[in-house]
């Protein structure tokens, strides 16, 4: 036998080997698996590949709500994860002390390779982090700051005040990704990105939604975590997050500079657990920067441009809360938080109902059981007992669309969380979680609720505004006759990058008598 010939039956035997293999496993997972009685698509069944793939093209949310109304409330949506759709599944999952992240947060290790309040797994660490991040985002942290986040709010009144006077057409998700992105570098490390009057730090905005669309991947795809798998991937959006990268390091080395007693900001509170908490180490400061800027900016940023879009959609809602802001407040100046912004219940109703629709975070946060568990009690999901090693979870878009909680789902009603009928508001309450529940709830809350309100509150009380003309107008819905799920003009869309990219709307402002005269000579 010629050496060729050994060669090709070599590579013969071993690509034999191969495919006896995978159809093994195929056939386990699709017919012995102990999950292998759950409704779902079949390729899901055999491969995470399936979920990779929807992840990649940024509609997994819409994907895994058809595979619900397909298959019903429990959904096999890969070998090893059932997706649910109840508020019983959601407070079992996640409201459940024997339940921990499941390990694929740690593919978003990434530069730094340091877990943070995000992608930590263990719950005592993840309680530490928590206390720490907790601390400067509570309510008590917020009265504080809001002076200097009042401040950047300004400058974005002015901003659409000097465009209102060239009638120009605004893209609302740029200007509410500059405003909350200056937010939190401020809240985060004393620093002014000034995104919203510079050029300099605007490509943050790119590098962070490219490194989170990464993510995404590998957390709906472990394995292509193997570096020949891998590199393509990690290619395409090497740059975008490189640039990101640095752009972080130079505003934290800046921060650094200054020294920790300068600010009391979040920095000064991780420093102070860098000197007396051995087990924190400088790692820790970036790590928990690559979690915050993102999570405290892009994710406000998308609820706030929803609501615009709402707004502009649907006149009586937006003149409803027009009239309770000005008959609230006699002046701009009594617009800050306290009792006054927090009596404000339509707005309220309006951001919930905005989050609701489109949450800035569509996904499916997997959970697992923890690693120590005995197991001597089952656990069960919605009358579901589930086997250990099993990743569970609820998806956000699909549960708060869901009509057995919210009626008529895809319609803008702020006024449906104002209903005297306390049993209906528990009922949609117990299925509302655009900051999700339990003990891994968002810490950043109520910095969220804060922000919008006042963006919200001031935009009103000084301009009138409504949607581009033509085309512009556009922007930021559905196309009717898209098979892909966004067919619905009045449907602002999300992009499921874990969080959510956006576009638009593009709003066209009128400045309201002479109420902004005061922006003018500030």
């Amino acid at each position: 036998m010629s050496v060729h010939d050994g060669l090709s039956l070599g590579l013969k035997y071993v690509a034999g080997a191969t495919a006896t293999y995978w159809l093994a496993v195929f056939a386990y997972r699709a017919l012995l698996h102990p999950l292998s009685k759950y409704p779902g698509p079949f390729v899901a069944k055999l491969t995470e590949g399936y979920a990779g793939f929807f992840a990649g093209l940024q509609r997994l949310h819409l994907v895994t709500q058809q595979n619900h109304q397909k298959y019903g409330s429990v959904v096999r949506i890969a070998p090893n994860r059932l997706v649910f759709n109840s508020a019983k599944a959601l407070h079992d999952i996640y409201d459940n002390d024997r339940v921990v992240k499941s390990h694929v947060y740690l593919v978003t290790l990434g530069f730094t390779g340091t877990i943070n309040v995000f992608s930590v797994i263990d719950r005592i660490a993840h309680r530490t982090k928590r206390k720490l991040i907790g601390a400067g985002v509570s309510e008590r942290a917020m009265r504080e700051f809001e002076p200097t986040m009042a401040g950047q709010i300004d400058i974005f009144l002015k901003q659409i005040l000097e465009s209102s006077r060239k009638s120009e057409a605004v893209n609302m998700s740029t200007r509410c990704k500059r405003l909350t992105m200056d937010v939190i570098g401020l809240l985060a490390f004393g620093y002014s990105m000034n995104t919203q009057t510079e050029e300099r730090y605007r490509t943050l905005h790119g590098g962070i939604e490219a490194s989170n669309a990464h993510n995404n991947v590998l957390m709906q795809w472990p394995k292509l975590q193997s570096r020949v798998i891998a590199y393509p991937l990690h290619y395409l959006t090497l740059s975008a997050q490189k640039q990101a990268f640095e752009l972080i390091e130079n505003m934290i080395k800046t921060r650094t500079a200054e020294g920790k007693d300068s600010r009391r900001d979040l920095y000064a509170q991780v420093a102070d657990q860098l000197e007396s908490n051995p087990e924190f180490r400088h790692s820790d400061i970036w790590s928990e920067a690559l979690f915050l800027i993102p999570a405290g900016g892009d994710t406000t940023a998308a609820g706030i441009s929803a609501l615009l879009f709402y707004l502009a959609r649907h006149p009586e809602c937006y003149h409803k809360l027009q009239q309770e802001i000005h008959t609230t407040f006699s002046s701009s100046s009594e617009i800050h938080g306290g009792s006054q912004l927090s009596n404000c219940q339509y707005l309220r109703a309006c951001i919930d109902e905005a989050l609701r629709i489109s949450s800035p975070v569509n996904g499916t946060l997997w959970r697992e059981l923890a690693a120590d568990d005995d197991g001597s009690r089952p656990f069960v999901v919605d009358g579901h007992v589930i086997p250990k090693g099993v990743q569970v979870g609820v998806n956000m878009y699909t549960l708060h669309h869901n009509p057995e909680y919210f009626p008529d789902p895809y319609a803008f009603k702020p006024e449906r969380w104002l209903s005297s009928d306390e049993k209906e508001i528990r009922h949609m309450k117990g299925a509302f979680a655009p900051f999700q529940i339990g003990y891994r709830g968002c810490a950043g809350k109520p910095m969220a609720y804060l922000e919008a309100s006042l963006v919200i509150a001031k935009l009103l009380w000084y301009f009138d505004f409504e949607s581009a003309p033509g085309e512009a107008g556009q922007v930021g819905g559905g196309k009717a006759g898209d098979e892909t799920g966004r067919h619905r003009p009045d449907e602002f869309q999300m992009y499921d990058v874990f969080a959510s990219g956006h576009d638009g709307p593009m709003l066209v402002f009128k400045p309201r008598g002479n109420y902004c005269e005061e922006l003018s000579t500030q």
